[in-house]
C-alpha cells in the first residue's frame, strides 16, 4: 500500500520556524519527483515547492522564496520542507505529493498524496 505521511505541523508565532517531513512507503520513492502544496478552506490547493528525484530542479512559489527550503533524503524515502520566518498568510493544511511525471508543478501532475498537516501562524 502506497502511503505518504506528513508530520511536523503545529501552531507557532509569526517569525518562527517549522520543519515538515513527509515519509513515503510502498514504493521506491527515490524514483519519484516530490512536491509540497497547501490549502486553506474555500480555496484551491496551491503549489508551494518541488524537488526532482535527483535532488535538482528545485522550484518555489514566489511567496515563499527565501523563507522555505525543500530537500529530500532518498535513503529515508523522506522529503522535508523547512519553513522559516513564518507569516500568518502561511496558515494552511500542507500536503506532500509524489509523481513520476516530468512536469510536476500542478495538482493534476501528482499521483500520490498525503493526508496533510495543519500549520497555523498567529500574529
Amino acid at each position: 500500500q502506497v502511503q505518504l505521511l506528513e508530520s511536523g505541523g503545529g501552531s507557532v508565532q509569526a517569525g518562527d520556524s517549522l520543519r515538515l517531513s513527509c515519509a513515503a512507503s510502498g514504493l521506491t520513492f527515490s524514483n519519484y519527483n516530490r512536491g509540497w502544496f497547501r490549502q486553506v478552506p474555500g480555496k484551491e490547493r496551491e503549489f508551494v515547492a518541488r524537488i526532482r528525484w535527483s535532488g535538482g530542479d528545485i522550484y518555489y512559489v514566489d511567496s515563499v522564496k527565501g523563507r522555505f527550503t525543500i530537500s529530500r533524503d532518498n535513503a529515508k524515502n523522506t522529503v522535508y520542507l523547512q519553513m522559516n520566518s513564518l507569516k500568518p498568510e502561511d496558515t494552511a493544511v500542507y500536503y506532500c505529493a509524489a509523481t513520476q511525471y516530468a512536469t510536476f508543478i500542478s495538482v493534476t501532475d501528482y499521483r500520490y498524496w498525503g493526508q496533510g498537516t495543519q500549520v497555523t501562524v498567529s500574529s
